[in-house]
């Protein structure tokens, strides 16, 4: 999530009674696995976003267990 201006090491502060917007930076649980991506509902269904290029969208499908654990509500960054 770098350009999301997230890094590694970040610590990030997650609201799990926030509802998801679509665009928001969210903790997302696909197939037992946690990701963080920017969910986003298309009109052919919804795909996770990725805030580097490196990493390709994900597109979520009837066969995935899917579920929005929490939003990111606050990014703290070390300082070094």
């Amino acid at each position: 999530m770098k350009d999301a201006g997230i890094q590694d090491g970040d610590l990030l502060v997650i609201d799990k009674a926030q509802e998801p917007k679509d665009g928001c930076v969210a903790v997302c649980a696909i197939d037992g696995e946690f990701t963080l991506k920017r969910p986003a509902i298309k009109k052919d269904g919804i795909y996770l976003m990725p805030a580097n290029d490196v990493f390709k969208p994900i597109k979520i499908t009837e066969e995935n267990n899917y579920l929005v654990w929490g939003v990111v509500a606050y990014v703290v960054h070390k300082v070094l």
